[in-house]
């Protein structure tokens, strides 16, 4: 417990709980909940298992200061005075993040400007040499969160952001966020325990985050590289045993994940996704228009979309003849004629759209879309109506 230390996961509105719970199951310790944010300790092996297995972080941070600031010449005073040769050498390159949100600093590139400078000239006076920038692809990448008059200065562990899962090769237009993905499934209770379907999977990303994990596959085994690997002290050696571990707790599934798209381009980069991350064996794509489809499934069924009409969409990738009223109401005629027995899931951030879907959702979550307010809906299709579910039991009690 000596060597825990804090770290910062960085995720999407709405996801925090669900951040906090998968943290919790890791094995974290102090798990605070914050805004897009969950707050956690643990060692470094813990940093390299957040950033493998965690499905709905963004980022996972490593703080290593903070401090009062009152302008900007004390932020370089503050962040000059720091041992900067401890994370970084003249030979290396970095990067810087800024994130602000106070009255003394309001241009967050302002803010990565002068923490460069303090770092060079920092390095220039102990040195007689200085790192170099490098914004695509730095050995080291510092997040700077200025709230108020306080400053954080903390690690970036992760690199890009973990929604590169690195099985994406092919998408649509507006493909759904993995991680965003990966977070409406739970959100639904999605746990691998009957037959699922996404009725409009485009290139396959929740299909595919279906699958892993149901298969208790971590969620980024197929990224290429994490930032950590470039920090001094990275133990390639632990960050292997990491892996290992992880992937002996992957677990057999036995149903099936299905896939519909209109579109044979969809088909073909759905199945291209779905083979890049190893998963062909567990998912099947068709090209069938959903409103013309009914559940060939005994037993429950798990629908989870993202449906493909929306304020993302540029009108000119839209049919010409396209109807929004038609279009939703066709989704609940469907479920409620089609699909008994299913607890079906979609997101969309058309909200007056949803009363053409003539059913009562059971559940409405609020939940982001990029910057669009959006809501996650549920509708609970039973067999036979819902009446005559409850009338059967009080005849049989």
């Amino acid at each position: 417990m000596g060597n825990n230390f804090k770290m910062i996961a960085k995720t999407l509105f709405g996801f925090e709980e669900i951040l906090a719970k998968e943290l919790r199951n890791l094995g974290a310790s102090n798990v605070i909940t914050g805004t897009r944010n969950v707050a956690f300790e643990g060692d470094t092996g813990f940093m390299y298992k957040a950033n493998l297995c965690v499905r709905t972080a963004i980022k996972i941070i490593k703080p290593i200061n903070s401090f009062q600031v009152r302008d900007e010449k004390d932020l370089y005073r503050k962040i000059y005075g720091m041992d900067w040769s401890e994370y970084l050498s003249v030979e290396e390159t970095f990067a810087i993040d800024s994130t602000v949100n106070s009255e003394q600093f309001t241009h967050s590139l302002y803010v990565s400007q002068k923490t460069k400078d303090a770092i060079v000239d920092k390095f220039r006076d102990t040195d007689g040499k200085r790192p170099n920038v490098d914004v695509k692809d730095p050995d080291l990448r510092i997040n700077m969160h200025i709230h108020n008059n306080t400053c954080n200065v903390s690690l970036d562990s992760s690199g890009s952001s973990l929604h590169h899962r690195g099985y994406r090769i092919s998408t649509n237009i507006a493909p759904i966020n993995e991680v965003l993905a990966s977070g409406l499934l739970l959100l639904s209770g999605w746990d691998g325990q009957c037959d699922f379907l996404d009725p409009m999977c485009g290139s396959g990303t929740m299909l595919t985050e279906a699958a892993m994990i149901a298969c208790n596959i971590p969620a980024n085994i197929n990224r290429k590289s994490f930032a950590f690997e470039k920090w001094p002290d990275f133990d390639a050696e632990l960050y292997e045993k990491i892996v290992d571990s992880s992937l002996k707790k992957t677990r057999e599934f036995h149903h099936t994940i299905i896939g519909f798209d209109k579109a044979p381009s969809a088909i073909r980069k759905a199945q291209e996704n779905i083979e890049n991350a190893n998963l062909e064996d567990y998912i099947s794509v068709k090209r069938q228009n959903f409103f013309k489809t009914e559940k060939q499934n005994e037993g429950t069924l798990h629908i989870c979309f993202n449906p493909p009409y929306g304020e993302r969409l540029d009108r000119s990738d839209v049919d010409s003849d396209f109807d929004v009223e038609e279009f939703y109401s066709d989704i609940g005629d469907t479920l409620k004629q089609s699909y008994p027995g299913t607890n079906a899931w979609f997101i969309t951030s058309n909200l007056q759209a949803l009363k053409f879907v003539g059913l009562r959702p059971s559940r409405k979550i609020k939940v982001y879309n990029s910057h669009l307010e959006s809501r996650l809906v549920q509708y609970v299709m039973y067999e036979g109506s819902k009446k005559a579910k409850y009338n059967n039991k009080g005849s049989e009690s």
